[in-house]
């Protein structure tokens, strides 16, 4: 999640630069931005009771495409400008990194 946010600032960096470095930044994003998912599921796989971890793992799959589909639908309706909105989708991954982070202390 770290590299998915990281590259999500690069491509807002390097919006109105070289064209190249700014497909460079979102071919990293979108690479990067496939494994967050899993690490998702990955948690749910290990924290669930071995009964439910199934079940979870589908609920935890459709809540995230219940939440992808009107975000994609919104950011057009709110984009104030490209630059500005490819920063603010580093939001998600530091608030995903740091909901990690919190589940590592509590081990």
């Amino acid at each position: 999640m770290a590299l998915s946010g990281a590259a999500a600032l690069a491509a807002a960096a390097a919006f109105y630069g070289p064209a190249w470095i700014f497909a460079a930044a979102v071919l990293v994003w979108g690479l990067a931005v496939v494994a967050d998912s899993a690490q998702f599921s990955a948690l749910v796989a290990d924290a669930a009771p071995p009964k439910l971890s199934g079940p979870l793992m589908t609920l935890q799959t459709a809540l995230g495409f219940l939440l992808t589909v009107p975000t994609v639908q919104a950011v057009p309706a709110f984009a104030i400008s490209a630059r500005l909105t490819l920063a603010l989708m580093a939001l998600g991954p530091a608030a995903g990194v740091e909901a990690m982070r919190r589940l590592i202390g509590l081990r």
